[in-house]
Formats: structure tokens, C-alpha cells, sequence
């Protein structure tokens, strides 16, 4: 009797021990924030104590909403990789944070690292919550709102990280992954014209067939503010790209999945709306950097 009274004494123990494993959102630096609208970022508005940022370079993350056999390729050669070796130059040549120096004698941070999850409601495994089904969910009047999270990185990767930013000399680690996401859609005018909010100032219509209850495959920058104990600081994520769907996969209560060609594509879409029709994703990267590492700058 007494063994079982002190298991469940110790049961809370376990679970909050179990909450605070790597991949939880408790602890990680910045609370789960639902968000309705862009722009799509969640922490400090300032940190006092950054005096420099440094980043790793962008990395693919696969499976991160989809199966990775279902997502394009991303090893040498393909277009992924052909994107993230531009990514990574056009990031180097922003000056809001410096590429980490590494070598076989420092290399990059080892483990698991931030997870930053930005995207639709999911209430029911890996699937996402339907709009009404989200506005019921989370109180609104307008429309779903997404979830804006960060899982914890490993014990590992945060010793790591601790260690590139002694050799960087830098307060703080802008970590950024490029990936698959899920997105609402969003009606606007009498006409209920449908629309996809990929981030700052950047909407994209889709085809009026398309549910309104299914979410919308996207590719998207994420990124973390990390401090030298692991935490985050700031988040946010900008989306790049929103796969439209067909009228018979529309029809059908179905959703389209990003393709390679998709990928090409996106390398060198360029924004219309934007003087000097600069390129969708050079927009979003320093888009993003700004929103994470400029406006968490030292207070004046």
C-alpha cells in the first residue's frame, strides 16, 4: 500500500519531468501564442542584454507537418539545397548577425535544436482543426487563429550553442529552418475572395473552390532568438509560398502537397507589389531577421 501511495505521490513529479523533455513548449522562453493576423511573432520586443547576434546557417527541416516521403527532396543537388545555398549567402550579406565560424575542430551545435512551429490549430494528432472547428475552439469572431510555439532543444545542442557563441563572441544564436507548414485561408470583400496571410504584408489569393475548412500547404522561414541557457527569446515565421489547389483535389475536400517544381518555382518568384520586384524569399528572410534579431535590440 505504501509503494502505491508513493507512486502516485510521485505521478505529477514525472509528468512535469516528462513536459520539460526536449520537444516541449514548457520552459522554452516564450509561451504557445495564437495569432490571427500578421505579423507572426511572439516574445521580448526588446532585449537588453543583446549586444551581438550570430547565426547558424538555414537548414532544411523535413517532416515537419508531412511525412518526409511525401515532401521534395533536399539532399545535394536538388532545389531545396540549390535555395538554401542562397539563403545562407543573401543572410551572411544582411549584417544583423554574423555567420558562426566553424571548423572541424568547432563544429556546429550538436543534439536537437529549437523547434519553431508556427501554422494551423492542431487538436487532433497531426491533423488540423477545420476553421469552425478552430473558431469554436479559441473563442473567435473573424477566424482561426495559428499556433506560434517553440519546442526545447536538447541538453546537448544548448551546451553547444553555448560554446559557438563563446567562440563568436556573441550574446545571442539566430536559428532559422526553412520548411513545410499548414495555413488557413481567410475571406475578404462581399465576394469572399480567398486568401492566404503568408506574413508581413504578404497575401496570396487562391481559387474559390478551394474549402475554406482546409488549410493550405505552405513553405515558410521560421526562426528562433536563442540566449546562451537555451532559451528563446523571440520567434517568429514569414511564409514564402502557398501551393494552390486544384479545382478536382479542391473538390474533393483535399489540399495539394508542395512539389520540387514548386521549389524552383519559388527560387526566383518575385513580389509585383514591391518596388524593384525583389525576389519572395530575399523579402521574407530579412523580413524575418528584422522582426527577430532588430527589433529585440538593446533598449535605448
Amino acid at each position: 500500500m505504501r509503494q502505491r501511495v508513493l507512486s502516485a505521490a510521485l505521478a505529477p513529479l514525472a509528468l512535469l519531468v516528462a513536459a520539460c523533455a526536449t520537444g516541449s513548449t514548457l520552459g522554452s522562453g516564450v509561451g504557445d501564442t495564437f495569432l490571427e493576423r500578421p505579423p507572426y511573432y511572439a516574445g521580448a520586443s526588446a532585449v537588453r542584454d543583446l549586444r551581438a547576434a550570430a547565426h547558424l546557417p538555414v537548414a532544411w527541416q523535413r517532416g515537419a507537418v508531412e511525412s518526409p516521403s511525401v515532401e521534395p527532396a533536399s539532399g545535394q543537388g536538388s532545389a531545396i539545397d540549390a535555395l538554401l545555398h542562397e539563403m545562407n549567402a543573401y543572410l551572411d550579406s544582411l549584417g544583423s548577425s554574423t555567420r558562426v565560424a566553424t571548423d572541424a575542430a568547432a563544429p556546429l551545435p550538436m543534439g536537437t535544436p529549437p523547434d519553431v512551429m508556427f501554422g494551423c490549430n492542431r487538436t487532433h494528432g497531426d491533423d488540423c482543426a477545420g476553421e469552425r472547428e478552430a473558431e469554436r475552439g479559441l473563442f473567435q469572431r473573424h477566424g482561426p487563429r495559428m499556433r506560434l510555439a517553440v519546442g526545447r532543444p536538447s541538453n546537448d545542442w544548448i551546451a553547444g550553442a553555448a560554446r559557438t557563441l563563446e567562440r563568436s563572441g556573441a550574446t545571442h544564436l539566430l536559428v532559422i529552418s526553412l520548411e513545410a507548414g499548414q495555413y488557413y485561408l481567410r475571406q475578404q470583400g462581399w465576394q469572399g475572395r480567398k486568401v492566404v496571410e503568408l506574413g508581413s504584408g504578404h497575401a496570396v489569393s487562391q481559387p474559390w473552390f478551394t474549402g475554406i475548412d482546409e488549410p493550405v500547404a505552405v513553405i515558410q522561414l521560421t526562426g528562433a532568438l536563442m540566449d546562451r541557457d537555451g532559451k528563446a527569446v523571440r520567434i517568429g515565421a514569414e511564409g514564402l509560398m502557398a501551393k494552390r489547389t486544384g479545382l478536382l483535389v479542391g473538390a474533393l475536400g483535399a489540399r495539394s502537397l508542395v512539389t520540387d517544381d514548386d521549389v524552383r518555382t519559388l527560387r526566383t518568384a518575385r513580389r509585383d507589389d514591391l518596388p524593384g520586384t525583389p525576389l519572395v524569399w530575399q523579402v521574407a528572410l530579412k523580413t524575418l531577421v528584422e522582426g527577430l534579431v532588430v527589433k529585440a535590440e538593446r533598449a535605448d
